[in-house]
Formats: structure tokens, sequence, C-alpha cells
């Protein structure tokens, strides 16, 4: 360890050997999702129960998809992702699970055929942009939001094409637009034509639909 003004500042060979280990993150994911074709992602919390009208959303809206031959990505753990892999699985489809190591909640579920385990969240966030063709977002917590405002940051900024965004379940999205209306708007942080990012919608059927025409047009 070295010392500098009374702080510990971490060994160099430390960072060196954490750089391999980003590096063979990016590698196996670009060796296993190369060739997945057209997929879209979904997200939502990983603490929503087994049976509830979120859930079974999820799982329905992935089958729909599914059934079009379009790949199907979730974080891998339980949950929203759980049911998205669930109904991709039953559509007989590509159902991929990217997993996040953590100390507690994330555990894959047994429905992805494509598993890959991430020690580092910004690679598996990555991967999530990189191979989607849409975003699907039920609701969720912190990484929910996390993964749905940095993909309408990287269109606002004009780093990626702008690719459908679906909001599921107008109730509790209309909360936060209501928020980004009253107070990123209002104080010019974000503009009207932002809005346009994204897509709140209530049935799978909707979902679906949107998700499918839009990535057409790309």
């Amino acid at each position: 360890m070295r010392l500098k003004d009374g702080y510990v500042l971490e060994n160099i060979a430390d960072d060196s050997w954490r750089m391999f280990r980003i590096i063979s993150e990016f590698v196996d994911g670009f060796e296993t999702l190369g060739d997945i074709g057209k997929a879209v992602s979904i997200f939502g919390s990983a603490r929503e129960p087994r049976g509830t009208a979120f859930y079974k959303a999820a799982e329905k809206t992935a089958f729909l998809i599914a059934k079009k031959k379009y790949s199907i990505i979730t974080g891998g753990g339980g949950g929203i992702m759980e049911a998205a892999n669930k109904g991709a699985a039953k559509a007989k489809g590509t159902s991929v699970g990217l997993n996040i190591e953590l100390p507690h909640e994330q555990k894959p579920n047994e429905y992805a055929n494509i598993k890959l385990g991430f020690r580092y969240f910004f690679v598996r966030k990555m991967l999530f942009v990189k191979y989607a063709s849409a975003f699907v977002v039920f609701p969720g917590g912190y990484g929910t939001l996390d993964e749905l405002f940095e993909s309408m940051t990287l269109m606002q900024t004009h780093k990626i094409k702008p690719f459908p965004i679906v909001l599921y379940g107008s109730e509790f999205w209309n909360k936060m637009i209501d928020f980004m209306k009253a107070s990123l708007l209002k104080y010019n942080y974000i503009e009207t034509a932002d809005f346009k990012l994204f897509k709140i919608v209530d049935s799978p059927e909707e979902a679906a639909k949107y998700v499918l025409a839009g990535v057409k047009k790309l």
C-alpha cells in the first residue's frame, strides 16, 4: 500500500488486476450475446412477489415479444426479471439473464437459458443497452430507475440512437412524470421534447405492440 498526505492509496497492482477482470467481463458478454439477434431488455423490481399483477404482466409481455422471435434480456434475478425470463422461456425464445453479484436479493432465476454473472454494474449496464432494440420498464427501485434514466440520458445526448422505451403501469409512473414536469421542466433542466423518449402503457398487448412497431422502424 502507498501513503500520500495521510491517505491510504490502493496498490497499483490491484488496479491492474481489476482492469483485467473488467476486460474479461466485457469479452464474455460480447462473445455470449453477439449472436442473439434483436433483443428487448425488460427491467423491474427484484422484490416483486410472484403472482402479482405486475409479475403476470411482465411474463405476458415477454411472452408476446419472444413469440415474434426477439430475445428477452433481464438482470437475471427474481421478481419482474424472473417473470420476463419465464415468459420468454414459455415462448421457447432466447431468455437472457445478466446477473450481478450482490450480498443479498440477487440470485439467478431458473428461467434464463443464457446466463452471465457480473461483478461490475457498469459492464452489465452497457450490455443491456448495446444488445437491446427496446426497453420495457416495470415499476422498481433505484436499480430500475438507474437503467431508465441512463438510457434516456444517452438518447438525449445523442450517444445512442433513440429506441422505444415503454413504462408499464400509469399509476406508478405518472407520479414520477408529474415531478419531472413540476421540477425538472419548470427549471429548464429538461425540455418538453424529452417526454417523447418514452410511452406509458397499461397492458402487455399495448407494450408489445409499441415495442414491435418501434423496433421495425430502427
